[in-house]
């Protein structure tokens, strides 16, 4: 009887284990999520994270995944965000839109501190975009460049024209020559005509 006893509280002291070693597991792996904080213009947008609202402003708790944020209001343009999120990430988003009708730009007049901060925050944008352009293009920091018989510029891209940061490389040429030595200057600068979007123009 003895022997059953203590048989009995082995097993017991055993499942005993596991069960804190389970329990424990899951509370450490456990998905935490991540904490986003957000800023919003005009104050009273409605935001909708994954097609279910969620505050406008301050912090909100957002599972790991990948996540869609849209941010809408009368008299603003819409404007949607698609987003990582990452266990114990703190992130932060700015959801600011841009009036495009007269009631839009009425409440920014109204609201002169918030319209000064959608004007800063557009011209961070635009500044950050020309970086990444630059980036990406390297060879417009040396355009326009007039060679012998040829002309070569950029302009929108011709094969991804709704993408604001996308360009052709375009050329023009005067002679018969001109399209050999304005591929010529491109390499010679050690950027890859087969790598760039080059739209070709004959000028007679």
């Amino acid at each position: 009887m003895e022997s059953e006893g203590q048989h009995r509280m082995l097993i017991g002291g055993v499942v005993l284990v596991v069960v804190v070693v389970v329990l424990g597991s899951f509370l450490i792996f456990r998905d935490k999520g991540a904490t986003m904080q957000v800023t919003a213009i005009p104050n009273d947008l409605t935001l909708t994270l994954d097609g279910r609202q969620v505050d406008a402003s301050g912090e909100i708790k957002v599972s790991s995944g990948r996540h869609t944020m849209v941010g809408e209001r009368r008299g603003f343009q819409s404007y949607s965000t698609t987003f990582t999120a990452e266990s114990g990430d703190e992130m932060k988003l700015k959801m600011y839109l841009y009036a495009n009708s007269a009631e839009g730009r009425d409440w920014t007049r109204k609201n002169p501190e918030a319209e000064r901060e959608l004007e800063a925050e557009a011209g961070r944008n635009f500044d950050e975009g020309q970086r990444r352009i630059v980036a990406r293009y390297p060879i417009i920091q040396q355009l326009p460049h007039l060679g012998r018989g040829y002309k070569v510029d950029y302009t929108t891209s011709k094969s991804d024209p709704q993408n604001p940061e996308a360009l052709s490389i375009r050329i023009a040429t005067y002679t018969a020559d001109g399209k050999d030595n304005a591929l010529y200057w491109i390499t010679s600068n050690g950027w890859n005509p087969d790598a760039l979007d080059i739209i070709y123009t004959t000028i007679k």
